[in-house]
Formats: C-alpha cells, structure tokens, sequence
C-alpha cells in the first residue's frame, strides 16, 4: 500500500529525513505542531515526513473504521494482528525508499512515532536491512516482540532507540513500556528511556529530549 503523507521541511534542500507515524485514530497532522517547537538549525535542514495511516476496522473500538496501522485485538497486549502490522511495516520501508530516491542517504534517515506509530516505527527500523539513523518509540511497546531476535537486522543491531513513556499513562501501562525496554536491552540495543509525569500524551520535557536525541544522531 502506498501512503499519502504531510510534510514539513526545516530548510532548502534536507540531508535528512523524519519519518513520524501517529497514533490510533489520528492523522498526519497530529505532530506537525511539534517541528517548530524543535528548534533544530537552520543550518542542517530536515524533512519531515507525517504518513496518514489507512482506515481499517478496530476490535476494540467496536470494528469501527478509523486510521490505524493495524487492528488491535484486546487492550493491554495478548494475541496481535501480525498481518497488518507486517502490512504497514512494508509501507513504511516503502517511504524509506522515496526519502532515498529523493537523494536522503538511509543513515540520515530516522523512524518516529507515537503509540501505535511508535510500534511500527520499532518493527520496522529494527528489521530494516541497511542502517538508518535512529528510531524513536514515544508511548509505545515492542510488537511481535518474540520474533525480533530472529529477524532483526545485522546493520541496525546497535540503531539509537529513543523510548519515552508517561507514568501516567492509561492507554499502555508502564509496566508494559518496561518490559519492552528491557526485551531491547536484552538483544544489546542501546536505549536512551525517559519518563514523564503525564498520560498517553507529549509534554515540553519530552520535545526537549527529543530534539536532542535528533541533533545528536543526525
């Protein structure tokens, strides 16, 4: 599936590229407020890019259609919908390769999202077969988490992983948050954790941290 998405660039020509998925039930205007809050400089311009996932049925949303880049079956984890998840991971390897085309190298290429977003940002910079920059997980989880040291790629065993979570949060408990840091750290992966005191949301704090994780990886 191809996706349409938003975009933002911070200057004339980008050397580097933002790919950042929203959330359950939202679209790809739903960060693009949080580009001129980064204040990143002018001089090292970026291209963000805010994909609108597809409208599909929600299980636990009573199968009503709405953006999602999988169903999702139960709150709180349990059994997941490999084929939608595997289905978008493909999509977004997709926009990887435009940004490539349009003459971004890959390893100046990050994978950003939030919840659901932030599940397939994980799945699919974790499998990606050449190096990316970095990917960052914002009030998320590790999906299909037991398949991931099978399938992980070799060029990205040490990628830069942002992982913050609101401690707070009632949509993705943090319990759940921490056993996929530590499933991370487990296969090596160098996790830079951050917790606020809020609930599945972002917060100034958080876009702080955030702008500093991307000028250091990029």
């Amino acid at each position: 599936m191809s996706l349409d998405a938003i975009e933002i660039e911070t200057g004339a020509k980008p050397g580097a590229a933002v790919i950042w998925l929203h959330g359950l039930g939202a679209d790809g205007h739903d960060f693009e407020p949080i580009v001129p809050e980064l204040r990143l400089p002018a001089s090292k311009p970026v291209r963000f890019v805010f994909p609108n996932a597809p409208q599909r049925p929600v299980t636990i949303n009573m199968g009503m259609r709405m953006p999602a880049w999988y169903d999702i079956l139960q709150m709180g984890g349990g059994a997941e919908d490999e084929a939608g998840i595997r289905g978008s991971q493909l999509a977004i390897e997709n926009l990887i390769s435009q940004e490539v085309k349009r003459g971004i190298p890959r390893n100046k290429i990050v994978l950003a999202g939030f919840s659901q977003g932030g599940a397939i940002a994980l799945q699919t910079a974790l499998r990606h077969p050449e190096r990316l920059a970095g990917v960052m997980a914002l009030s998320t989880y590790l999906p299909l988490g037991e398949k991931l040291g099978k399938e992980r790629a070799a060029p990205n065993s040490d990628l830069p992983i942002f992982m913050a979570h609101g401690s707070d949060d009632p949509m993705i408990p943090m319990a759940r948050a921490l056993h996929s840091r530590d499933a991370l750290l487990e296969l090596g992966y160098p996790v830079e954790w951050r917790e606020y005191p809020m609930p599945h949301s972002v917060c100034p704090g958080e876009i702080a941290d955030i702008a500093a994780f991307l000028l250091r990886i990029l």
